[in-house]
């Protein structure tokens, strides 16, 4: 806790000391939550990174960092004259060939998802429905969306500024925002009255938690998670239009990679992603019609 007290006044979000301390909670501490940070052994950091180093790569990933920050700061207080997390990388082997991928569903299927979301009334509250519909309108990461606020909103011109500190790439990044999120808004700022920060809440103000989202979808028996649907879009505007891929990479606030391109990627492209936003959004409004008029 003393380590996490260090850090916590550097970081951005406050979601992160939460996420900090779940993580050590969940995965450390049932094998050294009793254990002094002088008796934590290289036996007992293989035997909590290695069920996680090669199914869970991005979460092993995190844990290791936590668990040596917290043994950095042991052996800085002399309480121990070496960090084991520096010394199990061969053993456990080399991540670079394995991949996480979020569960998604084919973008054929987002429109139908969003309906079911929309018809699931006694499994959700009217926020978390108006929520999800939003994440994927938009492309926007969960982190990003959850913590919204109406001050970032302008809805006369439809547009959406995620602040740099919040923003996938460290960098303020605009989100067109077509006539459904536009409703959206509407809608959500009914349910609270606007009185709240927060654009979506869990009643009273309250942020929704982490999971949501995801217990939501899984309770609905949809294969996919949250995130997902960022790869939903990216496969529909990759296969079925001629967006550009620059275009398409900044619509999901993707930092270009290639250095020339970087020197000459001045501009996000905005009104050229308020197309590609307005596509998409029309794409999932034909998909949910057409699902509507095969049932009945």
């Amino acid at each position: 806790m003393r380590v996490l007290e260090q850090k916590r006044d550097s970081w951005r979000n406050p979601k992160h000391s939460r996420e900090w301390l779940s993580s050590l909670s969940r995965f450390a501490f049932p094998r050294i939550g009793k254990v002094p940070v002088s008796e934590v052994t290289n036996a007992d950091v293989l035997e909590i990174l290695t069920p996680l180093w090669h199914r869970k790569v991005a979460t092993a990933k995190r844990v290791r960092q936590r668990l040596r920050a917290v043994l950095e700061w042991a052996v800085a207080m002399e309480y121990r004259i070496d960090n084991p997390c520096d010394r199990i990388g061969p053993v456990l082997g080399s991540q670079k060939d394995v991949t996480e991928h979020m569960q998604a569903v084919h973008h054929r299927e987002a429109a139908a998802v969003i309906r079911t979301v929309r018809a699931a009334a006694a499994a959700a509250v009217p926020a978390a429905r108006l929520a999800f519909e939003f994440l994927v309108l938009t492309a926007a990461t969960w982190g990003e969306m959850r913590w919204a606020e109406w001050a970032e909103i302008d809805r006369h011109k439809g547009v959406w500024t995620v602040p740099a500190k919040r923003a996938k790439t460290n960098r303020r990044h605009r989100v067109p925002l077509c006539g459904r999120a536009l409703g959206i808004l509407d809608a959500a700022q009914k349910l609270e009255g606007g009185a709240d920060p927060l654009v979506f809440t869990h009643g009273g103000g309250k942020p929704f938690h982490d999971g949501m989202l995801r217990r939501l979808l899984r309770k609905l028996g949809i294969a996919a998670v949250p995130h997902g649907f960022r790869s939903s879009f990216r496969d529909w505007a990759g296969e079925k239009t001629d967006h550009p891929r620059e275009v398409i990479e900044a619509a999901l606030a993707h930092v270009v990679r290639n250095r020339v391109e970087a020197a000459y990627a001045h501009s996000d492209l905005f009104e050229r992603r308020r197309t590609l936003m307005d596509d998409w959004a029309r794409y999932l409004a034909q998909g949910t019609r057409e699902e509507s008029e095969s049932v009945e």
